[in-house]
């Protein structure tokens, strides 16, 4: 079994999908995986307060409404709580891409220089594992490697689990044997290294 070192797989969940127009983020969610076990039971979850109202589109999405929000830290209090728990690990998502570039952007709202660590992408991973299948979005994802899903899909914590597990699951099906081989399968081009 080969020896990897600690990840953190995270997600948000967010007012519209473009932060360069406006949208912030309004939950993030983490789980960390060390030795190969997801510790489910200390997980990372906050809601966070976007200083703006959440469109209907949005909420209609993930369920998450204003008043949900409203009394919850902003984003210059929780993203270092974050990065505190996600501290010495490797960041995993699924569409990392999309949820990097809230981070990058969301990182301006807080005081001091924030450094993000390098992230790595479960569906970049499908995509080197299943070169001829057409969607790698995470529900199909999932039904691909026979995972149940869960009923509150589209909410952090339970996104963050089932993207974990297919991350496990991908491992041990692709024969990964090194964080190197992991990384030529999995990553993009990081805006955490801008």
């Amino acid at each position: 079994m080969p020896t990897f070192p600690p990840f953190t797989v995270f997600d948000v969940e967010t007012t519209g999908l473009d932060p360069r127009r406006g949208h912030r983020i309004i939950e993030i969610a983490a789980l960390r995986i060390e030795n190969g076990t997801i510790l489910h039971t200390q997980p990372f979850e906050s809601y966070v307060n976007p200083e703006r109202s959440i469109p209907l589109e949005a909420s209609q999405v993930n369920k998450i409404t204003d008043a949900m929000v409203r009394n919850a830290p902003t984003i210059d209090a929780v993203l270092p709580q974050f990065l505190s728990f996600a501290a010495g690990s490797i960041l995993v998502a699924h569409n990392a891409e999309f949820d990097m570039s809230f981070l990058h952007n969301e990182k301006e709202f807080c005081w001091g220089y924030v450094e993000l660590p390098e992230c790595l992408c479960t569906m970049r991973l499908s995509q080197s594992m299943f070169p001829h299948e057409f969607r790698h979005n995470l529900d199909t994802l999932a039904m691909r490697l026979k995972l149940p899903l869960p009923s509150d899909r589209h909410r952090a914590l339970p996104d963050v689990l089932l993207a974990a597990t297919a991350f496990g699951k991908m491992l041990e099906m692709g024969k990964i044997a090194s964080i190197e081989d992991l990384r030529k399968r999995s990553s993009f081009a990081s805006l955490a290294r801008k």
